[in-house]
C-alpha cells in the first residue's frame, strides 16, 4: 500500500513539471526555443493536438457559452477533457514505454473527466437542452482513441515515476522514418510477430486463397446425403444443458445505494425499493424532481414544481400538488399517477401500464403517449373516479389529399 501511494506521489509530480512544460511551450513567441530537442517544446504530434484546441474545441466552446446553462457547464467538462488528453500526450512523446499494469492509473484523469461529462448529462434529463447534453456525452468517448490497438499496452514511461523531484525530463530519441507512434521507445522498432506476417501473407494472394481449400463431394454434403442427415439427427437428441466449468457465470444486478437529495435545484429519488413514506415537502418553482430505477415504492411531492421525470421505474407510484411544466413517465411499467392540483401535460413513452388520476382542476391535461400499452385515465364523477382506456392502436386511411389517423375500435 505505501509503494502505490509512493508511485502516486511521483506521478503527481511529474504531471506537475509537465504542466509547467506546457505552460512554456504556449508563451509568448519570443519564448519559444528547443525543449528536449524538440523545436517549440512541443512534438509534432502535441503541436497538431494544439492546433485542434485552438479551433474546433475552441469554437465549440465559444458557441456553449453563449447557450449558457448546462450547455455552457458541459462544456467547461468537455474542455478539461482535452486538457487531461493534452497532457498525456504530451508525457506520451517525452518518455518511453512503460509497463503494462500502469496503464489504468495513466488513463485515469481522462477516464474520470469522460465519467463526468455522461453523469452530468443523466443527471440533467429534465433540462431544456437535453438533447445538446445528449450529443456530447455519446461522443465524448471518442477520447478513448489513445487506448485503442497497440497504444492500449502503452502508457507513460516508468522513469517518468522514478526520477526524483527537480530533476530534468530525459531528452527523446530522434523520431523513427514515417508516422511516429504515440510513445517514444528509445528509437527501438517493433517488428511484426510471425502470426501478423502469415496472416497478411495469406490475405494478399487474392483469389489465390482458395487454392487450399478441400473440395467437398455431394457425398459429403448434409443436403444432398440423407444417411448424413439422420446421422447427425441421432448424435443431437434433446437434452439439458449443463454448464461446463469454463461456462460464464451470470451474475446478480449490482446494488446501488438509495439516494434521496436535493442537487442545486433537481430533486434526486434514485434506487429506492420498498419505500412507501417518501414525501417532498419543501419545493420552489424552479426545482425539478428526476426518480430513477425505483421499485415498489410510493412518493408525495407538496407544493408547486416545475417538472417530473419517471425513467426506469416499476410498481411506483406518484402524487403531487401542482407542476407548471410536464410529467413525463419512460421506460417503466406498472405506474401508478395522482393528480391533486394541476398539470399541463402528462407524457407517456415506453412505457406498460401507467394509470393517471386526475383532480377536477386537471381535466384540461394533454396526454401525450408512443410505444406504450395498458394505460388508463381516471376522471372524478359522483365521488368516485370513472375509467377511460388510451386507445393503443390506430387505424390510418388515405381520404384523396391526406392521410387521417383515429383511433381503431377495439372489438368485444
Amino acid at each position: 500500500m505505501e509503494a502505490m501511494q509512493s508511485l502516486v506521489e511521483r506521478l503527481e509530480r511529474a504531471v506537475s513539471r509537465l504542466e509547467q512544460l506546457s505552460a512554456e511551450s504556449h508563451g509568448p513567441p519570443g519564448d519559444c526555443g528547443e525543449v528536449n530537442g524538440v523545436h517549440g517544446g512541443v512534438a509534432p504530434s502535441v503541436e497538431a493536438f494544439d492546433k485542434l484546441m485552438d479551433s474546433v474545441v475552441a469554437e465549440f466552446i465559444k458557441n456553449s457559452r453563449i447557450l449558457a446553462g448546462d450547455v455552457d457547464a458541459h462544456a467547461e467538462m468537455v474542455h478539461g477533457a482535452f486538457q487531461a488528453q493534452r497532457a498525456f500526450l504530451l508525457m506520451a512523446s517525452q518518455y518511453q514505454q512503460p509497463q503494462e499494469n500502469e496503464v489504468a492509473a495513466l488513463l485515469k484523469p481522462i477516464s474520470e473527466k469522460i465519467q463526468e461529462i455522461q453523469t452530468f448529462r443523466e443527471r440533467n434529463r429534465g433540462s431544456s437542452m437535453f438533447n445538446h447534453l445528449s450529443a456530447v456525452s455519446e461522443s465524448i468517448p471518442a477520447l478513448g482513441w489513445i487506448a485503442v490497438g497497440p497504444v492500449a499496452s502503452t502508457a507513460l514511461a516508468l522513469s517518468v515515476l522514478s526520477s526524483g523531484p527537480g530533476l530534468p525530463p530525459p531528452p527523446p530519441p530522434p523520431p523513427p522514418p514515417g508516422p511516429p507512434p504515440l510513445f517514444e521507445n528509445e528509437g527501438r522498432k517493433e517488428e511484426p510477430s510471425p502470426s501478423r506476417s502469415a496472416l497478411f501473407a495469406q490475405l494478399n494472394q487474392g483469389e489465390a486463397i482458395t487454392k487450399g481449400l478441400r473440395h467437398v463431394t455431394d457425398d459429403q454434403k448434409t443436403y444432398k446425403n440423407p444417411s448424413l442427415r439422420a446421422q447427425g439427427q441421432a448424435r443431437s437428441p434433446a437434452k439439458s444443458h449443463t454448464p461446463s466449468p469454463t461456462s460464464p457465470k451470470s451474475f446478480s444486478p449490482q446494488k446501488h445505494a438509495p439516494v434521496f437529495e436535493l442537487e442545486g435545484k433537481k430533486w434526486r429519488v434514485e434506487y429506492q425499493e420498498d419505500r412507501n413514506d417518501l414525501v417532498i415537502s419543501e419545493t420552489e418553482l424552479k426545482q425539478v424532481a428526476y426518480i430513477f430505477k425505483c421499485d415498489k415504492s410510493t412518493l408525495q411531492i407538496n407544493g408547486k414544481i416545475n417538472s417530473i421525470t419517471i425513467d426506469n421505474c416499476k410498481k411506483f407510484g406518484l402524487v403531487f400538488d401542482n407542476v407548471v411544466g410536464i410529467v413525463e413517465v419512460i421506460n417503466s411499467k406498472d405506474i401508478q399517477i395522482q393528480v391533486m392540483g394541476r398539470v399541463p401535460t402528462i407524457s407517456i413513452n415506453k412505457t406498460e401500464g401507467c394509470h393517471v388520476y386526475l383532480s377536477e382542476d386537471a381535466l384540461d391535461c394533454e396526454l401525450v403517449s408512443a410505444k406504450s400499452s395498458e394505460m388508463n385515465v381516471l376522471v372524478p364523477q359522483d365521488g368516485d373516479y370513472r375509467e377511460f382506456p388510451v386507445p393503443e392502436q390506430f387505424k390510418t386511411v388515405w381520404d384523396g389529399s391526406k392521410l387521417v389517423t383515429e383511433p381503431a375500435e377495439i372489438m368485444a
